[in-house]
């Protein structure tokens, strides 16, 4: 059994003085039960404002999740979680299920929901008041006129409702009860999703989806990495690379992970996808946790035979459930402009009945004997000695003889509709159901997927579309990233010219002729450059070699893609996080600088033509750091150390961001580069810089201990590692800058050009320079 971890006295005094931690005891009063405290929180408030903890039914719960995850002898691997007890709070923790649910109601809520659900349509609570009306003494009319028709608008919306929520019911019950692989007993059982919980050693084998929120523990490729697709969360089709933690690497075969102990500490359940903070305490050692091991629900693995992961978050305490809605009551442009009509014509109608009722109640005297309104039967609307009371009434059988002002047929009219005849069904649903899933120009052939309606509420906002909001990469260009043109040392490399280029010379009338190939011009995948002058090692003939030399090195070094394959540069294949990275990698490999071997610490390199003509020898580079690449740095770096013992930082990014931390001195290469840099842009290229800067020993040793310190940190990592990561990447020597193209997809100018004749706005939203986003916006 996982024996139960022991508070750290100077840390419990810490968190008793700073007030962000209770005691870490296991103590057996049956009283109030909750998670651990970590000793450090990122998101923790101040200790007079307590935050609910979503899994406990209290309001002092201000906790991070601390909980272990081993295996007993003849249990599943289930949660061991340390506990506190506080006097005082009469409730228990109590653990999570995987099973989710995404329908909008169930067997109790079904009719009242559903019916304020209808009633919140303007029109219906019309009906429904004129229909409770009519059924009274003062209605002259029959209710059976009102109420029929309401009654069947309803019962036709409810089965509509009710079968739209039944598919969602289907599909939620097809999601939990999938199968996967959990550790039992030093083997592998199958058990649906629905039965997992936190603390949970599972398989989950190569094309399959996530069950819940793992930590990566272990899988088949070298040194604990494996490929994952995140398009169900973010539409991203790029593989992400996740990486398991050293010391779990031999976790593979059952009768290992069987042994697997630990404990883990790391933050609320939260919906933010990109972060993860935590640390993971195993055999007395605090390892700290980041994105980079954590698989997130709805992501399915690629290209790794299997993974062993840990459910560290289960059922709607997952990321991707927290960023799920309750499914929202959707009501067309259509109904809400109904509404505003029936508004102003009911508005109408009351005018005309108070005038009514003013006049009965004003006119009606005693002296008029001809109406018989003397006498023991006189009713209370014909009584002239309660005129207030005769007005009131009169308004009421005003109003059920005036109600057809607003014709119920308006709502059934759209709702419903005769179809073949003798088939009394709704022409939305019908439309959804026979039009939109089944028509061949929404269907893509290569996934196998049709179109799907969810909601047949919508349908005719299809017709009114003003606005279409599209992202760049990947929707309107095909997200296959080439290699096209560089500059080095303020040189520019490459003669293509790219159809951004074509397309704008053609609005002006010019044409322009591509330049002609070499006869020996190398073409593959994420590499389409041809320029003599440094291909196949003629760069050593350049005014600047050694330029050329960090610039192909940085390519080769400053990266994350990992090697597939056999060691040769024709059969060799790159995974990489992003399209560009591999693009960039391929590029140094045909420059003579080839990639080919990744170790936990260690990159080797091919190196051609750096010595002499023709020699050829294997370079490994040690990677003492890696500054990962986010979208708030806008720039990657690596720290290695080359085999002489020389000290490099290779930094490669936005020239925004490059040309901050570049040293002082280089004032005519900068601006060389920045006018380059421009004329990419307006080509629609898209462009990085490269930089490097050599480090001190002395340096790099002062400048470590802050980054492991920071890297530990379980309270604010991400902007800790930031600040560290800014002590190093300055004076930089910028080398030059990579100029990528990423063709527009079949179609998209004809495309847009047929919505823009349809009178639909168009907004792109897209990361790149002013100058390439408008010249794609013309091409």
């Amino acid at each position: 059994m996982l024996e139960m971890a022991q508070p750290n006295p100077e840390g419990l005094d810490a968190a008793r003085m700073t007030g962000n931690a209770w005691p870490s005891t296991k103590v057996e009063s049956p009283k109030c039960v909750i998670p651990l405290a970590a000793l450090i929180s990122p998101i923790l408030p101040h200790p007079d404002v307590p935050r609910l903890d979503p899994r406990c039914c209290c309001s002092c719960c201000c906790l991070i999740p601390s909980f272990g995850i081993g295996r007993s002898k003849s249990s599943l691997s289930k949660i061991t979680s340390l506990y506190a007890s506080l006097p005082g709070v009469p409730c228990a923790y109590r653990k999570m299920g995987n099973s989710i649910s995404t329908t909008k109601y169930n067997i109790l809520t079904f009719v009242p929901k559903g019916l304020f659900e209808q009633f919140r349509r303007v029109a219906n609570l019309y009906f429904l008041t004129i229909s409770i009306l009519s059924s009274t003494p003062v209605s002259p009319v029959s209710p059976i006129t009102n109420v029929l028709p309401l009654s069947m608008v309803l019962f036709v919306s409810l089965v509509k409702e009710a079968w739209e929520d039944w598919k969602r019911f289907q599909n939620d019950k097809a999601i939990n009860n999938s199968s996967v692989d959990m550790l039992q007993d030093q083997r592998w059982v199958s058990v649906p999703w629905k039965n997992l919980q936190v603390g949970d050693v599972v398989k989950v084998k190569q094309d399959g989806f996530f069950p819940a929120d793992l930590l990566l523990l272990a899988g088949t490729n070298a040194d604990g990495v494996c490929y994952v697709e995140t398009a169900n969360l973010d539409g991203e089709t790029n593989l992400k690379i996740r990486k398991a933690l050293e010391k779990t690497w031999d976790y593979v075969n059952p009768e290992k992970a069987s042994e697997f102990k630990g404990e883990v500490q790391c933050e609320q359940p939260n919906n933010s996808l990109y972060t993860f903070t935590g640390n993971l305490i195993i055999e007395s050692q605090t390892l700290p946790l980041s994105p980079n091991q954590l698989l997130l629900r709805g992501c399915s693995l690629r290209n790794t035979e299997y993974i062993i992961g840990a459910v560290i978050f289960s059922g709607h305490e997952t990321k991707v459930m927290m960023n799920s809605m309750n499914v929202p009551s959707k009501r067309s442009t259509l109904e809400r402009k109904l509404d505003r009509l029936i508004i102003a014509l009911f508005g109408v109608l009351f005018c005309m009945c108070l005038i009514g009722a003013f006049g009965s109640g004003l006119f009606l005297k005693p002296k008029y004997f001809y109406l018989g309104l003397h006498g023991p039967d006189l009713s209370a609307d014909m009584n002239p000695s309660n005129r207030f009371l005769v007005g009131l009434l009169n308004m009421f059988t005003l109003i059920t003889l005036y109600s057809p002002i607003i014709p119920i047929s308006l709502y059934v009219s759209v709702e419903v509709g005769l179809i073949f005849f003798f088939y009394f069904q709704m022409v939305k649903f019908i439309q959804s159901t026979q039009y939109i899933n089944n028509d061949l120009h929404m269907y893509h052939f290569e996934t196998n997927t049709p179109a799907l309606a969810r909601t047949s509420n919508l349908n005719e906002e299809l017709g009114q579309v003003e606005y279409i909001f599209s992202d760049k990469t990947g929707t309107l260009t095909r997200n296959m990233m080439e290699f096209f043109k560089c500059s080095i040392g303020g040189e520019v490399y490459g003669t293509g010219v790219t159809e951004i280029e074509v397309g704008g010379a053609q609005r002006n009338g010019m044409k322009v002729d591509e330049a002609r190939k070499s006869a020996n011009v190398v073409r593959e995948k994420g590499f389409n450059f041809d320029d003599a002058r440094i291909m196949r090692g003629a760069w050593r003939n350049e005014p600047n070699p050694d330029m050329c030399k960090e610039f192909f090195r940085c390519l080769a070094i400053c990266h994350t893609v990992l090697p597939e394959g056999e060691e040769t540069p024709e059969k060799i294949r790159y995974q990489a996080a992003s399209p560009d990275e591999a693009a960039l990698v391929t590029a140094a490999k045909n420059f003579g600088f080839f990639f080919y071997r990744r170790t936990p610490t260690l990159i080797y390199v091919r190196e051609s033509h750096v010595e002499k003509m023709g020699k050829v020898q294997d370079v490994p580079y040690e990677i003492l750091n890696v500054l990962e690449f986010n979208s708030t740095r806008k720039r990657q770096s690596v720290v290695c150390r080359y085999p002489d013992g020389r000290l490099v930082l290779y930094c490669k990014g936005a020239d925004t961001v490059i040309y901050e931390r570049l040293a002082y001195g280089t004032n005519d290469i900068r601006k060389t580069t920045r006018e380059q840099l421009e004329q990419f842009g307006a080509a629609g290229l898209r462009t990085l810089c490269l930089a490097y800067r050599d480090i001190s020993s002395d340096t790099y040793e002062n400048w470590n201990e802050k980054f492991i310190q920071a890297k530990s940190s379980l309270r604010d990592r991400e902007r800790k590692l930031d600040e560290v990561a800014e002590l190093i990447e300055k004076d930089l020597v910028l080398i030059g800058c990579t100029a990528i193209e990423d063709k527009l997809q079949e179609g998209v100018p004809s495309c847009i050009e047929t919505l823009s004749r349809a009178g639909i706005k168009i907004w792109v939203l897209t990361g790149d320079k002013m100058e390439t986003a408008i010249n794609i916006a013309y091409g």
